[in-house]
């Protein structure tokens, strides 16, 4: 190591510990969530402190108490709909959107990032009363058509910038080759948007699976809870089982960390090429 490199080494000392205690701070509820699941109700210890024994019937009875196992299935059948869906509407419509720089199209961008801003809450109600109106309540299709409307702008926000980074002569080429514009999509600009649509689908797929506010209005049947709604049934007037509600809430982080480690390089590179680039 020479003597700049050294120097620099030295300088730059902080912002390791700076990332160690970031790593600590988010990991520290998950040490005590573990600690929590795995030790029996009697253990009146400290949280920080490690169960003396394992505990796994909290986590049976997160399954056949709080319909841990039914909520898992209804997750993933609203989580996997909602991100084929924003995926594809959202390439859809921001292809049109980046390469077509007209005033309609301007606009429609800032109504995209208008819709953003839009409290969900604040339309709730009304929101409530149109699925009623459609018989939506309690379905899989009123559930995920709903947090698809709310997460498709951001899926075209990222979309549009990342298509609009990619040099415009590969579809004028592809068009003296005799492609028309849907096979120019599909065969020239789709293959590329890898990275941006890793990100699409964490960024979305984990709002779809911890989304609680429209799963408590539009979910009512018992049958159709998902997850966030399972786990909230552990807590009520006359119950509080903390413990298997946290060996559900173990259940429900599993599947988001494993789809974030597989797709983390992607998500990585796709928000730094629409946001940047």
């Amino acid at each position: 190591m020479t003597g700049a490199s050294a120097t620099r080494h030295r300088r730059s000392w902080w912002k390791t510990v700076l990332v160690v205690c970031i790593g600590v701070f988010y990991l520290l509820p998950i040490y005590v969530a573990v600690n929590v699941a795995l030790r029996p109700p009697t253990d009146t210890r400290s949280l920080w402190l490690p169960p003396t024994q394992i505990y796994w019937q909290n986590f049976a009875d997160a399954f056949r108490q709080g319909g841990v196992g039914r909520a898992l299935v209804n997750s993933v059948v609203v989580t996997v709909c909602c991100i084929a869906l924003i995926t594809l509407v959202g390439a859809f419509a921001a292809y049109p959107l980046a390469r077509r720089r007209t005033r309609v199209n301007s606009g429609m961008k800032g109504f995209v990032l208008g819709v953003m801003m839009v409290p969900p809450l604040s339309i709730l109600v009304s929101l409530y009363s149109i699925m009623a109106g459609l018989h939506g309540i309690s379905t899989y299709w009123g559930v995920v058509f709903t947090i698809a409307a709310f997460e498709l702008p951001l899926s075209i926000f990222l979309y549009t910038n990342f298509i609009a980074a990619i040099p415009f002569a590969l579809d004028e080429a592809a068009a003296i080759d005799g492609a028309s514009s849907a096979r120019t999509f599909f065969s020239v600009i789709l293959p590329q948007l890898k990275p941006v649509t890793a990100s699409v689908v964490i960024l979305t797929g984990m709002h779809a699976w911890n989304d609680y506010q429209f799963s408590l209005f539009m979910l009512q049947k018992p049958g159709m809870r998902t997850l966030p709604l399972a786990i909230a049934s552990f807590f009520s007037q006359t119950t509080n089982n903390v413990y298997a509600a946290t060996a559900a809430a173990l259940v429900a982080m599993l599947p988001a960390i494993v789809l974030f480690l597989f797709l983390q390089r992607f998500f990585i590179q796709g928000m730094v090429d629409s946001a940047v680039k």
